[in-house]
């Protein structure tokens, strides 16, 4: 196993952002270790599940950093005919394949690393560097991966929406480069040590699976069977929900609310949405445990008293009805303020005489209204949610209003202490992440001396 430790002897590298380097390193730009060539002109519609595999924007911004072997990782494909004119594009063992644009200055620098011999293409919207086999490409990717090389591409791209990375960009950053020896050290001690993180990671995020598992259980049977073991049962006349509490109820949601309807897109769609003044909810922003508005949309009064059918309430439930998240949902709690949703968001407003709006919200989430979700989004019905369809949703419930709230507090307490756990769960990756990076640019900038023993 690698030991570690600092080298000897250092020198200055000439770069302010760089400092010092161990004094028989050397900085070469970019440019100098690499040819360039750029991926295939196709679009979306040019890939297939067959032929020959391909490297598109998509996968790089998905899974930067990977070494793409088509062998092991499941890439969409193009005709074979491509072979015959398109050899500038097709990769060959080593070579990075750079995505030229990023939505987000943190994408900046995304790229892959060939790790085969299979005949690969890179696609659309990359820059290709050609390796020499002069280096170690595993080496090289590491570096590129520390936040230092990518910083140097981030203070340099320019763009407002869409962040635009050149190969001039790419060329003029610098590169450091132990001996060929002391790369191939250094590649097989990260690919070690980055792969026993790794498996830490992947180990917390499973034991975050279970947490959550654990929660919707809690939530499950609180809702369909009660607190009170010793209750009453009897048949909820429903197939697919069995039995319930004796002096339980059963009734569509239609019944339990009081509206039932979703918002618009205003006039000029993301054009008019401000950095303040009324949120306007979308449905990244309903998730389960809660609403996130890191990236909430403001409207104006104006845009707002225009669409006061969807102003949202205290108390209101709402519900994402489109898209990858639906059934996402979240209740508006007291203090929230004014808010408004858009066309990708159902305010259900329920009676508060009758169901409790955690409660309800509760019922939504748990199996019980995922499932109906899931029915409805079956064949003909997958774009969404229609109000017609949540109007019927069978819903088990008690008719007093004290035991549904008991009912809340219990699963509340239950998820609290799971929630703890989580909290200190996604702690411990964050830190094993930090670590991971600052383990890499530590030591491919030779902050630390690897020694193979």
């Amino acid at each position: 196993m690698g030991k570690i430790k600092k080298y000897s002897f250092y020198k200055d590298s000439g770069i302010e952002w760089i400092g010092e380097i161990p004094s028989h390193w050397e900085v070469n730009r970019f440019g100098y270790l690499f040819s360039f060539s750029r991926g295939l002109t196709i679009t979306k519609k040019d890939l297939k599940e067959t032929g020959i595999p391909c490297v598109s924007y998509g996968e790089i911004h998905s899974k930067y950093g990977f070494m793409v072997n088509p062998e092991i990782h499941s890439l969409k494909c193009v005709e074979e005919t491509y072979l015959e004119n398109a050899d500038k594009s097709l990769l060959k063992r080593g070579d990075f394949i750079f995505a030229d644009t990023s939505e987000d200055i943190e994408g900046s620098g995304n790229f892959s690393c060939l790790d085969s011999d299979l005949p690969t293409f890179a696609g659309y919207h990359t820059i290709i560097a050609c390796n020499s086999n002069e280096n170690n490409y595993k080496y090289l990717a590491y570096c590129f991966d520390s936040l230092d090389f990518r910083n140097q591409i981030r203070s340099s791209v320019s763009g407002v929406k869409v962040y635009s990375i050149t190969q001039t960009i790419l060329k003029n950053c610098n590169v450091l480069l132990p001996p060929l020896r002391e790369q191939t050290a250094i590649a097989a001690f990260l690919d070690r040590k980055t792969a026993e993180i790794d498996q830490l990671i992947a180990d917390k995020k499973h034991l975050l699976e279970l947490y959550q598992e654990e929660k919707i259980a809690i939530i499950n049977k609180a809702v369909t069977k009660g607190i009170n073991p010793d209750a009453k049962m009897k048949e909820s006349g429903i197939e697919w929900l069995g039995e319930i509490p004796e002096h339980w109820e059963v009734k569509r949601l239609k019944l339990l609310v009081s509206k039932i309807g979703s918002g618009v897109t205003p006039s000029g769609g993301a054009s008019v949405y401000l950095t303040t003044g009324i949120p306007l909810l979308r449905s990244q922003n309903i998730h389960f445990d809660g609403f996130k508005l890191d990236d909430v949309a403001y409207i104006s009064e104006e845009i707002n008293e225009g669409m006061s059918n969807s102003k949202i309430q205290e108390g209101d439930v709402l519900l994402n009805i489109t898209g990858a998240s639906i059934g996402r949902c979240f209740y508006v709690p007291n203090g929230f303020g004014r808010g408004n949703v858009n066309q990708h968001v159902c305010i259900i407003r329920p009676i508060i005489d009758i169901i409790d709006t955690i409660y309800l919200h509760l019922l939504l989430r748990s199996e019980i209204g995922q499932l109906q979700i899931r029915y409805q989004q079956t064949g003909a019905n997958r774009e969404g949610l229609n109000f017609e369809q949540l109007k019927n949703f069978s819903l088990p419930f008690p008719t007093n209003i004290e035991e549904q709230k008991s009912i809340v507090e219990f699963i509340e307490t239950k998820c609290k202490k799971i929630d703890a756990k989580i909290a200190r769960t996604e702690k411990l990756i964050e830190l094993l992440t930090e670590y991971r990076s600052t383990l890499i640019s530590e030591v491919v900038t030779g902050k630390i001396m690897v020694i193979e023993s």
